[in-house]
C-alpha cells in the first residue's frame, strides 16, 4: 500500500511506561516484575513500529499519551530512540475515561485536526492495515466512529474524527467484560454512526501473551516472551 492511497490520520497510542512492578503485572507469575516489564516494552516497541508504518507519508505523526517514568523503564534506550519521531504528551485526568478524553484532544491538536485512531500497547500483533481501515471508516464522515473489539469484551481500537466525541468515554467503566458494549452504546447515543474493524486479543494474561507470541513469532514481543519464558523455566 502506498502512502498516496492512505487516508490522512493520526495514531494515538495510550501507553504506560514499562516500569518493573507497574507494567503487565498480570504476567507475574510466572514472570518476574523485570520480565513482565521487558515484555511490555517489546509490546510498545512493536506498537510504535506498526503505527509509524501506518502513518508513513501522512502530514501528521504518531502521538503517544504516556503515564509513568520512562527513565526507569525496561529497554529505556530503545524506547527513547523509537519515540524520537513521535509527539509524547503526559496523560492527564483523574480517571481513565478522563485521560482518554484529554488524550484525544491532545492528539487532534498535534495532528492538525486529522481523524485520530487510538490504540493501546496491548496489541503488538496489530497490523498497519488495521489502523488504515479504521481511518477509512471515519475519514469522510465527521459524525462517525470506528471501534475494534477485543476478545475479552473490551475494545482495542477507537477512531474518531472530532475529539469532542471522546467525552462519551468519560462515564464508561473500563476493563470489564461489557466495556465494549457500553462504549458502543455511549458513542451511538451521541448520534455517531459506528463502524467495526478487525477484532483482536488484548494481551493481559500469560495465556494471552503465549498465544499472541505463537501466532506472530517474528515480532519483538514474541522474542521477549520466548526469552522470559526460558528464564522463568515455564514449559511451552
Amino acid at each position: 500500500m502506498t502512502a498516496a492511497t492512505r487516508p490522512d490520520f493520526t495514531v494515538l497510542i495510550v501507553a504506560k511506561a514499562p516500569v518493573p512492578g507497574l507494567a503487565k503485572t498480570r504476567l507475574c507469575p510466572p514472570l518476574t516484575s523485570d520480565g513482565a516489564a521487558d515484555v511490555a516494552a517489546a509490546a510498545l516497541l512493536d506498537t510504535l513500529r506498526v503505527s509509524t508504518e501506518a502513518t508513513e507519508g501522512n502530514r501528521t505523526r504518531v502521538v503517544v499519551s504516556m503515564t509513568g517514568d520512562l527513565a526507569t523503564s525496561a529497554r529505556h534506550t530503545d524506547l527513547v530512540t523509537a519515540l524520537a519521531g513521535c509527539h509524547v504528551v503526559e496523560q492527564r485526568g483523574a480517571t481513565f475515561g478522563e485521560r482518554l478524553r484529554h488524550a484525544h484532544e491532545d492528539a487532534a491538536t498535534l495532528g492538525a485536526r486529522a481523524p485520530v485512531v487510538q490504540i493501546g500497547m496491548d496489541t503488538p500483533h496489530a497490523d498497519p492495515t488495521h489502523l488504515v481501515d479504521a481511518a477509512r471508516h471515519v475519514n469522510d464522515n465527521i459524525r462517525s466512529a470506528a471501534i475494534g473489539a477485543a476478545t475479552d469484551g473490551g475494545w482495542w481500537l477507537l477512531a474518531l474524527t472530532d475529539p469532542a466525541h471522546a467525552l462519551a468515554l468519560v462515564d464508561v467503566p473500563m476493563s470489564r467484560p461489557d466495556t465494549g458494549t457500553l462504549t458502543r452504546s455511549a458513542l451511538t447515543a451521541t448520534g455517531l454512526a459506528l463502524g467495526e474493524v478487525t477484532p483482536l486479543c488484548d494481551v493481559d494474561t500469560w495465556a494471552d501473551a503465549t498465544a499472541v507470541a505463537t501466532s506472530h513469532p517474528h515480532t519483538l514481543f514474541a522474542d521477549a516472551v520466548r526469552r522470559q519464558r526460558t528464564r522463568a523455566g515455564v514449559a511451552v
